[in-house]
């Protein structure tokens, strides 16, 4: 988001100073110094638009279209060609993007990171409690736990609802969680760790990786819906863990199982111990 604000920023910074150059020069063309600082000021604009036509030509449709009309503009066309031409580039690069163009769907990898004022072990608790995700979870209409390592999830795309199938190879209690995943509409593998900041602070950080399929799953894959997504199911997890889960951490357990190779290797012991002192803090109510 903060890129495509530059962008939009360079593009009206460009713009208006090609306009401020011209209006000089039509003003005072005989100056020889406002000729001097117009023609830095223009090279200075060049360079600077030409890293960002850099930077763009990687990114989404919306940059890319940005881009069109932004050169439109600077060949001297009027502001609605150059607007038919930043439009006509996006439904381009979207449907090229959906339909193929020769070559393999791009894979999306994700890197998200929130930091939770809570202790670690509460966070790993609460995020093993996998059929809790839709209660507070937007898109996530079902998650249905077959066994410690099997989950069957249901979540909404756009106006349809899409399922698929995951398989947890990786579980280290307070650490990590890893898995696999298939569905005929595409599938997220990836993994989820837990990072102690401080007693009562845990960051979590997943890493994902994207294998879009159907013409939804392609669409938003191209918006790079599922990446603000994870952003915003991970502020839904933190808002349900502080607003609900530490106010009663007696009545949260998590399974303390560990995992390998997609097998149960073994359990921990889990549950949470009951506090009665209130000045007892969480990371004393957590502490192994």
């Amino acid at each position: 988001m903060r890129f495509r604000t530059g962008l939009v920023a360079g593009v009206a910074v460009y713009l208006g100073a090609r306009a401020v150059a011209a209006a000089v020069r039509r003003v005072e063309p005989g100056w020889r110094l406002t000729r001097a600082l117009t023609t830095r000021l223009d090279a200075k604009v060049d360079r600077a638009v030409r890293k960002l036509t850099a930077k763009a030509e990687h990114g989404g449709p919306v940059l890319k279209g940005a881009l069109a009309g932004a050169r439109a503009l600077a060949e001297g066309r009027s502001v609605a060609r150059a607007a038919v031409s930043a439009v006509w580039t996006v439904v381009k690069e979207t449907l090229k993007g959906i339909f193929g163009d020769g070559k393999k769907v791009k894979v999306t990898n994700i890197v998200e990171q929130i930091d939770i004022g809570a202790p670690r072990r509460m966070v790993y608790d609460q995020w093993t409690r996998f059929e809790d995700f839709p209660s507070f979870m937007k898109k996530v209409i079902s998650v249905n736990q077959e066994s410690d390592e099997k989950l069957t999830w249901t979540a909404q795309i756009f106006w349809s609802t899409r399922s698929w199938e995951s398989t947890i190879t990786q579980q280290t209690p307070d650490e990590k969680i890893v898995w696999q995943s298939k569905g005929a509409k595409g599938h997220v593998d990836g993994s989820i760790t837990f990072h102690e900041l401080a007693p009562d602070m845990t960051r979590v950080l997943v890493n994902l990786e994207y294998h879009p399929k159907g013409f939804f799953e392609k669409t938003a894959n191209l918006w790079r819906a599922q990446g603000r997504r994870t952003r915003l199911e991970l502020k839904q997890f933190r808002r349900h863990l502080t607003n609900h889960v530490l106010t009663h951490p007696e009545e949260l357990h998590g399974w303390r199982g560990e995992i390998r190779d997609g097998q149960v290797v073994g359990e921990h012991g889990g549950g949470v111990r009951t506090v009665t002192q209130a000045s007892t803090s969480q990371a004393e109510v957590y502490a192994s």
